[in-house]
């Protein structure tokens, strides 16, 4: 790759620090930072915007292969781009299910040819599954994980099944990333809103049902079996505030054994949103209170929660809107985190640094990503310039997953992604893309 590009003046949001430089990228990496003048490069000029690493996104469902009536990884990579989103990880819930090396190898040679960011996959881990993966050398994957196998077959959560997962912790040395809800729990809370509602549960049900007894318990099981093994466990999509005190921050990610991460939905909405909006705001875990919204932030910030996600999940509009048991749980979301998380950075509620810390350095440190997540020289020159005083409305025409709807319609944030560059290649800006140019695999450096 040749070309050749300088960002000029441009506020440098990076490890703890806003500066104003300029930024020289070359071949795919970031040359230098500074006074740059170089000839014949491209100039941006970056004057009242910011630069931040391009943001990394450790936990999507991009669809592909099997279930591409509602994504794929060039519509769900596009999406990601706009947003800028440089990287991202898949998770294993795809069809087939990807349970063995063979698939994930398929998985990388389709992204390879498709997808416009950077991109990682999850191998896929279960009761039937398990010897197979301990034999297996997952040194270099990102991560084994069992989300979104549930939809699969009951029984495919790790967290409802101690003897598998105490099994796992005790002989797979790769990081282990889990679902964590005990699904007795939730089956036993399932019978009772039946009885009382037939089957026309109200959604506003959903978080009762999925509910915090059923993910405190099930996380703080998980936690003590890892502890007991010394295993490397990271929980997703933590969904409340209780869970949240299980988790240390007095020590840095780079020495922590147990991680866990908050996706933007779980802060941005609450069940008072259930009335509005319905099952289109159906995730698992569920959306649960204000309260524990408030208290994931926090968390957040104080360093108990280690990184931010999206577990974009899309689905068509007719898969939504069907009754409670039916409707399917998920909802596009990727183009969007980085407006939510500026809009509390907006509101006073997160500093930029923090948010760039959650967003981009710590996915990078927590999955052991080779030169991505910090504005560095020699660096891969993943960035995303950012004007925080534009606009993005978000209405069916401007979403761009193939799905083609959004629970954030009708929002408007009051900031812009206006330039995507993905390994040096400037593949979005202000709308039109240059898809010349496909994103590169993403592997963990061994420890």
């Amino acid at each position: 790759m040749s070309q050749s590009t300088i960002i000029k003046n441009i506020s440098i949001v990076n490890e703890n620090t806003i500066t104003i430089a300029d930024i020289y990228m070359k071949d795919g990496y970031i040359q230098k930072i500074g006074t740059c003048d170089i000839p014949d490069a491209q100039i941006i000029d970056g004057t009242g915007k910011y630069v931040l690493p391009g943001i990394i996104d450790g936990q999507v469902h991009f669809r592909e292969p099997g279930l591409t009536h509602k994504a794929d990884l060039h519509s769900e990579s596009r999406a990601a781009v706009a947003g800028g989103v440089t990287s991202f990880i898949d998770m294993p819930n795809t069809v087939p299910n990807v349970l063995n090396m063979a698939i994930l190898n398929e998985k990388y040679k389709l992204a390879a040819e498709k997808s416009l960011a950077n991109f990682g996959f999850f191998l896929g881990v279960n009761g039937d599954n398990l010897d197979e993966v301990i034999k297996t050398d997952t040194s270099e994957l990102l991560a084994v994980s069992d989300d979104g196998l549930y939809f699969t077959k009951k029984g495919n959560l790790l967290a409802d099944n101690p003897e598998t997962m105490e099994k796992l912790f005790a002989n797979c040395k790769s990081l282990i990333a889990i679902h964590s809800e005990k699904e007795a729990i939730i089956e036993a809370n399932e019978e009772a809103y039946r009885k009382q509602y037939g089957d026309d549960v109200p959604v506003t049900c959903h978080p009762l049902i999925r509910s915090e007894q059923a993910c405190y318990e099930a996380t703080e099981r998980a936690i003590a079996l890892a502890q007991k093994h010394n295993a490397r466990l990271h929980i997703l999509h933590l969904s409340t505030a209780a869970e949240t005190k299980l988790f240390r921050n007095d020590i840095p990610l780079s020495e922590k054994k147990i991680t866990t991460e908050v996706s933007v939905h779980h802060l941005w909405f609450t069940d008072k949103d259930y009335s509005r909006l319905g099952t289109l705001i159906k995730w698992n875990p569920a959306i649960k209170t204000e309260q524990d919204a408030k208290g994931l932030l926090q968390a957040l910030i104080d360093d108990h929660i280690d990184i931010v996600t999206t577990d974009h999940a899309p689905h068509t509009l007719e898969e939504k809107r069907k009754p409670y048991f039916q409707s399917m749980s998920g909802a596009p979301i990727v183009q969007f985190s980085l407006n939510i998380m500026i809009d509390f950075y907006q509101r006073g509620l997160i500093s930029l640094n923090k948010l760039v810390e959650k967003m981009c350095h710590n996915p990078a440190v927590l999955y052991g990503m080779n030169k991505r997540g910090f504005i560095r020289q020699g660096y891969f020159a993943d960035l995303v310039i950012v004007d925080l005083n534009g606009q993005t409305a978000v209405t069916r025409d401007t979403v761009l997953s193939k799905c083609g709807w959004s629970p954030l319609e009708g929002t408007i944030f009051k900031s812009k992604i206006t330039h995507t560059f993905v390994n040096g290649h400037l593949v979005y800006h202000n709308g039109q893309f240059d898809e010349s140019v496909k994103g590169k695999p993403l592997k963990r450096v061994k420890d």
